[in-house]
């Protein structure tokens, strides 16, 4: 028997990948993930917490996963931001709210607050379920070799997977790039973001907060019960530091800085830091491949971009794979790769722009910037017309590149 070839394969399955199978699968197409978890292990644990736009957010309604998100998920109703300066003494400046979304449903958030593990257990449980995904755990990709009309996949293993379309969904470090020999261009902020989920001392109001210092930001995100997940941005080695140290002596640092801000916190579970890290692929496709996520783009977590940008690849993705059937084009063809470079190059190398101007804008105290940033905080404000295209571009329901502080 001939062995099988699929119409693509996906290397990496977290939630863009996951979300991107189940897609295609959904539109016919037959689909080998391969995943590098063992699935028959317990999961490892993951503490993370996406905002997810609203845009995001039909994605995975289309996908028939965000039943299982509803009770874990927290609404997001709006967003308020203050430019701190060296001190905090004012009331934030309100940007936008869901009702400036306009949307057909008047009970519609800008988002939901998800966190990592109901996420993708929701992805997995659907793949689970799709009869035209063959998943493949714990297979490590290797490299790629082109074939008349496909990509033959080499895992470590030694299987070989044959698709017509090899998609990198494979992280920021993405085997699949490096084999197709795309580089990567950015920069290192120096900085890390030390993140934790607090418990608030008042409610939230399901309201995303964000003050500036000349630091850098400090933002809280609400979660479910008056909870929040947390980010500071730090020098290099402070937050690394800081996550060593005991939570109480971690409480009294977070409340002598920020609850005039926030009010008073107290950690819930372990935190954690990263690095922050500017990194975009120099191409967004090679033959018969294609990158999504952030295998393709890994920009400052500034307004939550990150993985709603893939999620924006995902559905530009699954949309240009449904055209070029319908059409009775071939799947991974060079025009196929062409019209995926079009439609997601502009979009994801603007927004990791915008968001860098921001962080380097709203992140000193000179007095050249500050009113700058002040008018721009309250023309966001109170100008009606600009706070609803912040709200939809925030919410990812108007096409374009996200604008200032788009995307919580």
């Amino acid at each position: 028997m001939a062995e099988k070839i699929y119409d693509a394969a996906i290397v990496g399955a977290g939630p863009t990948g996951a979300a991107l199978a189940l897609g295609l699968a959904q539109a016919g197409l037959e689909i080998a993930v391969i995943d590098a978890r063992d699935l028959s292990l317990p999961a490892r644990a993951d503490r993370r917490n996406f905002a997810i736009v609203t845009g995001s957010w039909r994605l995975l309604r289309s996908l028939g996963v965000t039943g299982a998100l509803e009770d874990t998920s927290q609404p997001l109703n709006g967003l308020e931001a203050v430019d701190g300066g060296t001190h905090y003494f004012g009331q934030p400046s309100v940007l936008f709210m869901k009702e400036d979304m306009e949307s057909p449903d008047p009970d519609e958030p800008l988002g939901h607050m998800v966190m990592a593990e109901p996420l993708q257990a929701a992805l997995d449980l659907a793949m689970s379920d799709e009869t035209r995904i063959t998943h493949l755990s714990n297979e490590r990709y290797i490299a790629s070799r082109q074939a008349p009309g496909l990509i033959e996949s080499e895992l470590e293993s030694g299987k070989i997977v044959r698709a017509r379309l090899l998609v990198g969904a494979d992280g920021m470090n993405s085997p699949v790039r490096t084999a197709a020999g795309i580089a990567t261009e950015g920069r290192d902020y120096q900085k890390s973001v030390f993140t934790a989920n607090v418990h608030l001392s008042k409610p939230h109001e399901g309201i995303a907060r964000q003050l500036f210092t000349p630091e850098g930001p400090f933002a809280t995100l609400p979660l479910k019960g008056d909870r929040a997940n947390l980010a500071w941005y730090m020098k290099r080695g402070a937050a690394e530091t800081l996550t060593k140290q005991p939570i109480d002596a971690i409480e009294a640092e977070l409340n002598a800085r920020f609850s005039g801000f926030a009010g008073d916190m107290r950690i819930d579970g372990k935190p954690g830091s990263y690095p922050l890290i500017l990194q975009l692929a120099t191409a967004l496709t090679a033959p018969r491949t294609i990158l999504i996520g952030d295998a393709a783009r890994r920009v400052n977590p500034l307004a939550g971009q990150g993985l709603n940008q893939g999620f924006r690849d995902v559905g530009a993705l699954i949309e240009l794979v449904q055209e070029t059937i319908h059409l009775g084009g071939e799947i991974g063809s060079p025009q196929m790769l062409e019209a995926y470079s079009q439609a997601r190059h502009f979009d994801g190398t603007g927004t990791a722009l915008v968001l860098d101007g921001i962080d380097r804008l709203f992140s000193n105290d000179l007095m050249l910037t500050k009113p700058i940033r002040t008018l721009g905080l309250m023309a966001a404000s109170k100008i009606s017309p600009l706070r609803r295209l912040l709200a939809r571009k925030a919410s990812a329901t108007e096409d374009g590149v996200a604008g200032p502080l788009a995307g919580w």
